[in-house]
């Protein structure tokens, strides 16, 4: 076990962040922004009272029958709620027979981020679906219901509350973008997760690929309707998408991802012949060049038109509910009450900590001229690969070789592991120039690892940071976090499937505390420029705090945040999901502040591997209710 021991451990407040203490240096005290920003959502953790309780204390006899009706009602609204997102059910495989099966064909006009239809019709249905359930969730008296319920149902009135909101905001949203427009997230989804394990699972990917076209011209039509009320996007924006649209259009049929896919897929499906795996790959390729390439031909055309009529105004700010739609895009991804300008502050006080770590370890490197970005920047040019031969294959591997030694290493820090296994996949070339690395879970039926989907497209590559990136999007970060989640049996299926939602501050902090541990168990003990890494990405996400906010509250330009020191795809990014950014430095203030709250309430009782059981028993929450989990179990442990 690799203990963190107390007497490198400075806690300045209950607030503070609450990191080892290397030998000889001495930790600054947090800002006053961050003890005010983290008691505030203390603050609002402690409102959460009907959920404080976590003992097991004997129920009346008419509580049985509430916890029966609440698991009845949660199982039917999470039911509902996925018959509407097809593809949603695909990827957890939500239902079984006949049902899944028929859901399996179908697919969906849908907003990607948020799960939300993209339709005014199918808005107002998801609007009312969730109304509805808030209103059946007020009544069940919560002192009858289990502890994991508590939990459980105030979560649910934290996310369907978010639904209405984000919801009432979805006129302000792009339907086509470069990255995760609805042309990219059906390409994604089609060639990534659909599952192709039977000869069955063939036949309804050809069903959806015939459906792709109808799709895109239903997300042309409602892209129209927006564009008259103002929402067109960004004049970059617009050209990012279309040049992403012409890589697709580029390849010939017979090599487009959607019939690539199916080919080399489907190679590994058992009693799958040689000549019905040919014709497949033929059907494929005529719906691909008779269909789908012809409705990208027209989102184009829409996209061309918009850029006629388009700005560079890059923020949200710019349109007719603009200020309100980020308000509720911050309260969504952030799960707190944060204003803009609260998290712009944490922002750059952030900034300013990091930089002058990054200042001292550059200079102890000998890089000690310009500034912590151009020396970090000649310090990663001096790594970089030769170009001949391609190093992506080597890259790839060194990618893998992280990830299997986390695996081992994380063996100290916890005693929860998922069964899954988890791969490392380069990200396919249609979304590569414009994706981030990402983590996709794995299949329910175990048809699918866990996977760490790599962009290179070069001719840079970030050398120094591919340890943090794997701790973050591997072991121990989203891996651990998202497939155990989906293992557990203790959390009713509704928060294991993640059917209202993602919960980012929570999902994305645990990868910002996965990089923060990784540190602490002196993983980087023999690797000083792999720190500096870690530190610059750190840097990237309180940078993200005060670029968005930016960007989105305070009228930055585009080139305002990339002179920032956030890379184009990147800026591009958060101009399309505004608020999503946030959710990861909010997050792992949050996670690291109720450590420190468990550290100094329980003493020499602490347990790091306890604290991580909890956290990754509990599943992904709001930030406020989990502080009320930490809180109960400080109550428990306490307890003579």
């Amino acid at each position: 076990m690799v203990a963190i021991p107390s007497r490198h451990v400075k806690c300045d407040d209950l607030h503070s962040r609450c990191y080892p203490r290397p030998e000889g240096v001495r930790l600054k005290s947090s800002s006053a922004v961050v003890r005010a920003m983290l008691a505030g959502l203390l603050l609002s953790a402690a409102s959460l009272a009907t959920i404080a309780h976590a003992s097991h204390a004997s129920q009346p006899p008419a509580a049985a029958a509430v916890r029966r009706s609440f698991d009845a009602f949660t199982d039917d609204l999470a039911a509902q709620w996925m018959r509407a997102n097809p593809a949603a059910a695909t990827s957890q495989q939500y239902f079984q027979g006949p049902e899944q099966d028929a859901l399996d064909r179908e697919l969906a006009a849908i907003d990607a981020q948020y799960g939300i239809p993209l339709d005014a019709p199918g808005v107002a249905v998801y609007i009312a679906r969730a109304r509805g359930g808030l209103s059946r969730l007020k009544t069940f008296p919560r002192a009858q219901l289990t502890p994991v319920q508590r939990v459980s149902a105030a979560s649910l009135q934290w996310q369907l509350g978010d639904a209405v909101r984000m919801a009432e905001f979805s006129d302000q949203r792009f339907v086509f973008d470069q990255f995760r427009g609805l042309q990219v997230s059906l390409v994604n989804f089609l060639s990534q997760v659909h599952p192709l394990r039977t000869p069955r699972d063939v036949e309804n990917y050809l069903a959806r690929l015939a459906r792709v076209a109808a799709v895109l011209d239903q997300g042309i039509d409602v892209a129209k309707a927006r564009a008259a009320k103002g929402t067109i996007p960004p004049a970059f924006i617009l050209q990012a998408t279309i040049e992403g649209i012409d890589r697709f259009l580029a390849a010939a049929a017979a090599d487009n991802v959607l019939v690539d896919s199916l080919a080399m897929r489907s190679k590994s499906i058992q009693g799958f012949a040689q000549t019905e795996r040919e014709a497949a790959v033929a059907s494929a390729q005529r719906t691909v060049e008779e269909s789908i390439r012809p409705a990208f031909r027209r989102v184009r055309a829409l996209l061309a038109g918009e850029l006629k009529a388009a700005g560079e105004d890059a923020g949200l700010w710019r349109l007719a509910k603009g200020a309100d739609a980020y308000a509720a895009a911050l309260h969504v991804n952030t799960t707190t009450e944060f204003s803009a300008q609260k998290i712009h502050a944490v922002g750059l006080r952030e900034v300013a900590r990091i930089s002058a770590d990054m200042d001292a370890r550059l200079r102890e490197l000998g890089y000690a001229e310009g500034s912590v970005e151009e020396r970090y920047k000649a310090l990663e040019k001096s790594l970089q690969p030769a170009a001949n031969p391609d190093p992506r294959p080597l890259l790839l591997q060194e990618h893998e070789r992280i990830l299997r030694d986390a695996e081992r290493r994380a063996g100290s820090l916890f005693d929860l592991r998922p069964t899954a296994p988890v791969q490392v996949l380069r990200e396919p070339p249609f979304t590569e120039k414009n994706a981030a690395a990402h983590y996709s879970a794995p299949a329910p039926d175990g048809s699918r690892p866990g996977t760490v989907w790599i962009p290179l497209p070069g001719p840079e590559f970030g050398m120094l940071t591919m340890r943090t990136l794997m701790y973050h999007e591997g072991v121990p970060g989203h891996h651990f976090q998202i497939a155990l989640q989906q293992e557990s049996t203790d959390i009713p299926l509704f928060r294991r499937k993640r059917v209202f939602g993602g919960l980012s501050a929570f999902a994305e902090g645990w990868g910002l505390y996965a990089e923060q541990l990784a540190v602490e168990a002196d993983w980087y003990h023999d690797d000083p420029q792999g720190r500096l890494g870690q530190l610059y990405d750190e840097l990237f996400r309180a940078r993200r705090l005060v670029v968005d906010t930016g960007l989105h509250a305070q009228r930055w330009t585009r080139q305002q945040a990339i002179d920032y020191g956030i890379p184009v795809a990147e800026v591009e990014r958060y101009v399309v999901m505004p608020g999503q950014a946030c959710a990861y430095k909010i997050g792992e203030l949050a996670i690291l502040a109720q450590r420190s709250k468990a550290q100094r309430a329980l003493g020499a009782n602490f347990s790091m591997k306890g604290f991580h059981d909890l956290l990754l028993r509990t599943g992904t929450v709001p930030l406020a209710v989990l502080g009320q989990v930490v809180d109960a179990d400080i109550a428990a442990r306490r307890k003579p």
